[in-house]
């Protein structure tokens, strides 16, 4: 090969060479800039409603009667076979209306503490419509009182008590209503010493 031919390869591997590093270089003589990573972070965030319990059974309606609501009282009645019948009276003391239904619970009670006499009132018959109850209105349910004392005293255990234990439908709180009389201790006895009805309008009584 002729020195010159050499000398022309020469040139042209040198002017490739200069043209690789000038694309290697950014505008301006800069290095390039590197490609650029962006990461995305996803964040999901849980939202908690609290739903407030409301006081009333449903929109528009009063609400139940609570202990504080009521004055107790029983009313005149009636006996029939062993067995007096007096209306358990509920008057609304507040200033709303409220909603009584259903049975509530009777007991008799003795003591400075209160304690309960035998069983709790048998809860007769079938659980009857509510009943809204205006403010200085009554309502009532039927309370039987069974004669104690016609019962074996060996099984009834007869024990004298001062008065009731009064709950309200769906209330926990009781009342106390003032009552003496006799009541069997034991929860052995032929039949049922306290029977209730369903809470109706009105007194009640005769």
């Amino acid at each position: 090969m002729t020195r010159g031919r050499v000398a022309h390869l020469a040139l042209i591997a040198t002017g490739t060479a200069l043209t690789a590093a000038i694309a290697g270089c950014g505008q301006g003589g800069q290095p390039a800039t590197p490609p650029t990573t962006t990461e995305t972070v996803t964040t999901t965030v849980t939202e908690t409603v609290t739903q407030e319990k409301s006081v009333r059974p449903t929109d528009g309606e009063p609400a139940l009667c609570t202990a504080g609501d009521v004055a107790l009282s029983l009313g005149r009645g009636s006996a029939a076979a062993g067995t007096a019948y007096r209306p358990l009276q509920f008057t609304n003391t507040s200033d709303h209306s409220c909603v009584l239904h259903g049975y509530p619970g009777v007991s008799y009670v003795t003591g400075d503490d209160g304690h309960q006499v035998g069983p709790a009132a048998y809860r007769d018959g079938e659980k009857g419509a509510p009943v809204v109850v205006a403010p200085g209105e009554k309502a009532h349910a039927p309370l039987g009182f069974v004669q104690v004392r016609n019962y074996d005293p060996a099984v009834c255990r007869p024990t004298p008590v001062r008065g009731l234990r009064v709950y309200l439908p769906q209330e926990t709180d009781a009342k106390f209503l003032e009552h003496e009389g006799t009541g069997c201790a034991s929860d052995e006895i032929p039949g049922h010493q306290l029977v209730v009805r369903t809470i109706e309008k009105g007194p009640g009584e005769p």
